[in-house]
């Protein structure tokens, strides 16, 4: 949902007691983006008026102290306009129990920090509390775990709104490695190895993505058992080695169509797609649209 400038708003709702880090997060990265304008309304704001969070296309709500204290009821009278307008919402760490408490997340998924997934659940029983995600989204709602999560939610944002070139240009900026998916956990309560124990590996597949992959060869160039292999892999990406593998094909061929003039059939075969009427397939069930119409919208 864009204004009709063509410029996406986003207006970053602080409520009272409000953590300054998840206000910087959306400023920084929204802020890096000529295709948003960014506003902060609420307790940091100096009285500007929350109606510029009740218009936005997209409403972030920070985390702040203290969740189980109720907030002003003006602040939930406007997130609940502006979703009912049709707005995104994105909810860092505790500000999902705004969310919750304005009943916009009832019968859907969210997460927090991982500190407050109990009390989130015990508090609004009528929302699927999901443990231990980076991020979750369920329709026009996204919610996040705290600090770094943040980061990587409002980074997804980007590239669903401009493409995964734009999301990596900004994360460039920031100095912050490209986002990463929603499937890894917040913590890991086993030792695992360093989280470049892999990288070499990594790193080879996607030198080679043109070509067929298979998980002996990765347990091979890593000099492990594929057991062994893919427990790690799984421990460093939050993926199994294929699905991740798979993953990386989407994102390589994206990036293709979003700054090359390739056609379809050479993307297929950079990518290790092979031919194009499988590419076509296997991206319109992951993206949601064909690479044509991808390529319309992003180029």
């Amino acid at each position: 949902m864009r204004s009709e400038e063509g410029v996406t708003t986003v207006a970053i709702l602080a409520m009272p007691r409000v953590y300054a880090l998840d206000v910087s997060i959306p400023e920084h990265v929204f802020g890096r983006h000529p295709g948003y304008r960014v506003v902060v309304r609420g307790d940091v704001s100096g009285g500007a008026p929350l109606a510029d969070v009740e218009s936005a296309d997209i409403v972030v709500v920070p985390g702040y102290e203290d969740p189980h204290v109720p907030v002003p009821d003006e602040y939930l009278k406007a997130l609940r306009i502006a979703v009912e307008r049709g707005a995104r919402v994105v909810a860092i760490c505790t500000g999902v129990f705004a969310l919750a408490a304005c009943g916009i997340l009832n019968e859907k998924s969210a997460t927090t920090h991982w500190h407050h997934t109990d009390e989130l659940r015990l508090a609004y029983p009528c929302v699927d509390v999901v443990d231990n995600r980076l991020f979750v989204e369920d329709g026009a709602i996204l919610t996040c775990a705290g600090g770094g999560a943040g980061m990587d939610a409002c980074l997804h944002v980007v590239e669903r709104d401009f493409g995964a070139t734009a999301a990596d240009g900004v994360a460039k900026e920031l100095v912050f490695s490209s986002a990463r998916g929603a499937n890894e956990p917040q913590y890991r309560d086993v030792p695992t190895p360093p989280r470049d124990s892999l990288r070499a590996t990594r790193e080879w597949v996607l030198d080679n993505l043109g070509t067929s992959i298979t998980v002996q060869q990765l347990a091979g160039h890593s000099l492990l058992s594929r057991r062994t292999l893919i427990r790690r892999f799984v421990r460093e990406t939050g993926l199994p080695p294929m699905q991740w593998v798979a993953l990386q094909r989407i994102l390589h061929a994206r990036r293709l169509l979003e700054a090359s003039d390739w056609s379809v059939e050479r993307i297929a075969g950079a990518t290790g797609f092979g031919s194009a009427a499988n590419f076509r397939t296997i991206f319109r069930r992951e993206v949601g649209v064909t690479p044509t119409a991808y390529r319309k919208s992003h180029g």
